[in-house]
């Protein structure tokens, strides 16, 4: 999505004279430490053990959750590369495959989904139980193309997040349809991190865009701040989200976990919030 054919998006004017590098990096680094140090070590089944007596799967015994993952691998014009972040695939995936949920995966284009090289964390037990079982893998390597996509099969779709959904998630028309369509089912549209780029042009059937007057959450500017990519991305998350009309919020401190459920559509702010997400979808789900 082009900034200067997009007049909703514009670069936030907030100062970042406040932080210098040393301490951008120390908090990121504070944070994942804190978050990651109490799962580092133990063993996880991915899926496992499941939960049997789930209310959420009782009610949608024949519905399948749809992934959607970027294809997009260039961050900018600054030669580093980028995708999706996987453990924001595996923490959301763990938790509705231990409620017994199928999951497809999709990209815009059907094209190959591409990895951030800054996600490979296999010292995350989810991720590395997730990447040892080759079905899973290989489905998520070569999602679906959305017109192969018949969105009667799924009672939600996820947009996970990484810095590359931020170029081709907003223009993923086909599958924005998808999404909408879920919605118009009664489903749930969720999405976390830099996800949320991908409900920027969601329309629903009366042409009003979906996240507008809707309480929402996604990667904050400080955050975008904090990880030095500020200057790289198209455009800034947290101020097309406002400015498409959505009823932005966020954690009190950086890379905290935020989830925000606003009827049938569920959002989280960075990739702690991944796994919450889930568990957020699962309690919507739940309900009669």
């Amino acid at each position: 999505m082009e900034r200067e054919n997009q007049g909703m998006i514009s670069r936030s004017t907030e100062p970042e004279i406040f932080l210098s590098r040393f301490l951008r990096m120390a908090l990121a680094l504070v944070f994942v430490n804190l978050f990651f140090s109490d799962c580092r070590g133990k063993d996880v089944q991915i899926g496992q053990p499941q939960i049997t007596d789930s209310a959420a799967r009782a009610n949608h015994p024949d519905k399948k959750i749809l992934i959607v993952v970027s294809a997009h691998s260039q961050l900018g014009n600054t030669g580093k590369k980028t995708g999706y972040w996987l453990g924001e695939v595996t923490h959301f995936y763990h938790v509705v495959a231990r409620h017994g949920f199928a999951v497809d995966f999709v990209s815009p284009g059907g094209a190959p989904s591409v990895m951030d090289p800054g996600s490979f964390d296999k010292g995350d037990p989810v991720n590395r139980s997730f990447l040892a079982d080759k079905s899973l893998k290989e489905k998520l390597s070569s999602p679906l193309s959305p017109e192969k996509i018949n969105p009667g099969d799924y009672i939600a779709i996820y947009y996970a997040g990484g810095h590359g959904t931020m170029w081709d998630f907003p223009d993923a028309k086909a599958i924005s349809d998808v999404a909408s369509r879920i919605n118009e089912n009664s489903g749930v549209v969720s999405a976390v991190c830099h996800g949320p780029a991908g409900l920027l042009n969601i329309k629903l059937a009366d042409g009003k865009l979906l996240i507008s007057g809707k309480k929402v959450t996604g990667f904050a500017n400080i955050e975008e701040t904090i990880v030095m990519k500020k200057s790289a991305v198209p455009y800034l998350l947290e101020d097309a989200l406002k400015e498409r009309g959505g009823v932005y919020s966020k954690s009190f401190l950086p890379f905290v976990a935020h989830v925000v459920t606003d009827g049938r559509l569920i959002t989280g702010q960075n990739p702690f919030s991944a796994a919450g997400v889930g568990e957020a979808l699962m309690e919507v789900l739940a309900k009669k």
